[in-house]
């Protein structure tokens, strides 16, 4: 089965982080005030990793930082230490997905910023 999921996340004193699944529609949020909206946007696509953990799906996850999708696919360097210890935290987990890939969209077809109302 494939399964697509939209993450997204924003920091600042209103910041959270989450991922929505489009074909269940199953949506995850966690409000988590004073993150920075990278560390947010690692957060949910970490959050959304958990969810599939021992999934032996296709698995496809969607999110409009560019940043982010480049450093997970080894493809930026990230030469700030918390973001490099969430991509450490991510890599763990994606290591135990066999079908996953990671992709970069626009900002305007990021179904998840709509439903999860940031």
């Amino acid at each position: 089965m494939k399964i697509n999921v939209y993450v997204d996340g924003s920091g600042g004193s209103n910041a959270g982080y989450g991922y929505f699944i489009k074909e269940t529609g199953e949506s995850f949020y966690e409000k988590k005030p004073e993150i920075t909206n990278n560390q947010a946007e690692y957060m949910a696509i970490i959050s959304a990793l958990i969810k599939f953990e021992s999934s032996t799906d296709e698995i496809k996850i969607y999110s409009d930082s560019k940043n982010t999708v480049n450093q997970l696919n080894h493809e930026f360097a990230i030469n700030n230490e918390q973001l490099r210890n969430l991509a450490q935290e991510a890599w763990r987990i994606m290591g135990k997905i066999p079908n996953l890939s990671i992709v970069w969209i626009p900002r305007n077809e990021n179904i998840a910023g709509k439903m999860l109302g940031s």
